[in-house]
């Protein structure tokens, strides 16, 4: 339920806030998306329940009855407005987290796994489509005598243009490849220090060693014995050999600390006057700098 404090009746004011929010980034990718659900459904409203959906906000419950078919609505909106609550919340990271607030970050992780849910599911029967635009779900009819359900026309078919409504993702993954002078050593310090799963990869073209960790993947190759090793850093003089994305940088930092990994910039050293993209750098076994990010 929203804790924050929100005017009686002026529903434009409440997604003013939400749009501050979610433009700071750092949010769902169709967050937007389900603010821009909620705002065009309730402008369709009678001023009369718009002003019902703001007394929901407020907390009361004891609605006419002539309320039960948009109660949908009202709770997508509180939802809405709990998810950005947690949001500005998540955004103020301590410099030294205690046990306890540790243990409140994870649970409003959490927290936000399951606002996120319902985000742009079809809502009183509309849903937005491909142009953001509001419209009418269709019941699929039943295909007419004669028709095929795999006919030439149907527009799924069709997977040469923009109108295809596949959403087959034809690049799923990537991982950085990194040349070591031993890749078992360097393998084993990822997999004891920094928590990665490792498989021994020889039955290839290029034998290698996969790392990955959650969503993170890299590939470790055996260099040409005698080859001299150089980071990419070192090469071309840039900060960073690798730069990844999370959700709880000081998390991380915490843990990799504690496995006695080099940090070579803390968050504590980060721009203080940041709130998104704070971040730290962490050096590997064979002298990469890695940038650890938080995801804006």
């Amino acid at each position: 339920m929203p804790s924050g404090k929100y005017p009686e009746h002026d529903i434009n004011q409440v997604f003013d806030f939400i749009e501050v929010v979610l433009s700071s980034g750092g949010v769902a990718d169709n967050a937007m998306d389900e603010m821009t659900l909620l705002n065009r459904l309730f402008s369709a409203l009678p001023v009369q329940a718009v002003e019902y959906g703001m007394q929901f906000l407020h907390g009361k419950r004891d609605l006419p009855a002539s309320c039960d078919e948009i109660l949908p609505l009202y709770i997508r909106f509180v939802n809405l407005i709990d998810y950005c609550e947690t949001i500005v919340k998540m955004r103020n990271i301590p410099s030294h987290p205690t046990p306890e607030e540790l243990q409140e970050r994870v649970k409003m992780n959490s927290l936000l796994n399951e606002l996120e849910k319902p985000f742009c599911t079809p809502l009183l029967g509309f849903s937005l489509n491909k142009d953001k635009k509001l419209e009418a779900e269709e019941t699929p009819s039943e295909p007419s005598e004669g028709s095929s359900e795999n006919s030439s026309s149907d527009d799924s078919s069709d997977v040469s243009g923009s109108e295809s409504t596949s959403n087959l993702h034809l690049m799923n993954d990537c991982a950085p490849v990194f040349i070591c002078a031993d890749a078992v050593k360097t393998a084993l310090f990822y997999e004891t220090q920094l928590g990665f799963s490792v498989a021994h990869l020889d039955d290839e073209t290029m034998p290698h060693i996969l790392l990955h960790r959650d969503n993170i993947h890299i590939i470790l190759v055996q260099a040409k014995e005698g080859t001299k090793i150089s980071t990419t850093r070192e090469l071309y003089g840039i900060p960073y050999d690798l730069y990844i994305y999370v959700s709880e940088p000081m998390m991380l930092q915490m843990e990799l600390q504690s496995a006695n990994v080099k940090i070579v910039k803390t968050l504590e050293e980060s721009d203080a006057t940041t709130t998104i993209n704070r971040e730290f750098v962490f050096e590997d076994l064979d002298g990469r700098h890695i940038c650890v990010s938080h995801r804006a």
